[in-house]
């Protein structure tokens, strides 16, 4: 299924939140989506190599930029050489471009991530939040395939050294209420489907919607419909 369909993608400010590949799904939104797209950040992201960089706070040349490639990021020089947030406000960009992809949190590299209640830091007008969950921390311990795994466990219950299951993860993410659509990435294997629809079910019963699938290989299902 497209990509864009499977998360009702609509245009104005999106924001990416979770782990296990955000930065992933906006590159692959980027690529898709028809018209102008502004990829950025609320918090920290690397730059978007394969698109021009603007650091600037002049809204006319943001527009000059977006007239010369559909797609752009914007964002401020950080740390690591890393961008923070854009220095022109996000009402800004969302009149410039048809879409703005913000990556919205971090989770230090690790597939499962709960929430400290300052995260994520979802930007002004935002009218759209799309969660992202590894599927290979499914199976190892929450110490080790979660971001804060306190957190994690204060919210179901489970122990640090106990595999995070299907049910665990789908859990954390219902009670936290982030956001309407979920996206487990690294659905690579045929036998990562029965999980994914362990995992999809906790979360329609919360009244989530669940997609599911590979953005590495572009193959992507809404829940009910996943591969048996």
């Amino acid at each position: 299924m497209e990509l864009s369909k499977a998360l009702d993608i609509r245009p104005g400010i999106l924001a990416v939140i979770g782990s296990g590949g955000k930065t992933s799904l906006l590159r692959a939104l980027a690529q898709k989506l028809e018209g102008r797209v502004i990829l950025c950040t609320s918090t920290h992201i690397f730059p978007f190599e394969e698109y021009p960089l603007f650091t600037g706070q002049s809204r006319e040349e943001l527009e000059k930029a977006l007239e010369g490639s559909r797609v752009v990021c914007a964002g401020r020089p950080g740390p690591e050489g890393k961008l923070t947030a854009p220095a022109l406000p996000f009402a800004v960009l969302a009149r410039l471009a048809d879409y703005v992809l913000v990556e919205a949190d971090g989770s230090r590299h690790l597939p499962l991530k709960a929430h400290a209640p300052h995260e994520p830091v979802i930007p002004p007008g935002c009218s759209q939040v799309v969660l992202v969950a590894g599927a290979s921390g499914l199976g190892q311990p929450v110490e080790k395939a979660v971001h804060r795994p306190e957190i994690f466990c204060a919210l179901t219950g489970a122990q640090p050294g106990q595999p995070v299951t299907s049910a665990l993860a789908g859990r954390a993410i219902a009670a936290e209420k982030l956001a309407p659509r979920v996206l487990l990435n690294q659905v690579d294997r045929p036998e990562d489907w029965a999980k994914a629809a362990a995992f999809a079910r906790v979360l329609a019963a919360a009244g989530i919607s669940a997609a599911a699938g590979s953005l590495q290989s572009g193959s992507v299902c809404l829940w009910p419909d996943f591969p048996q």
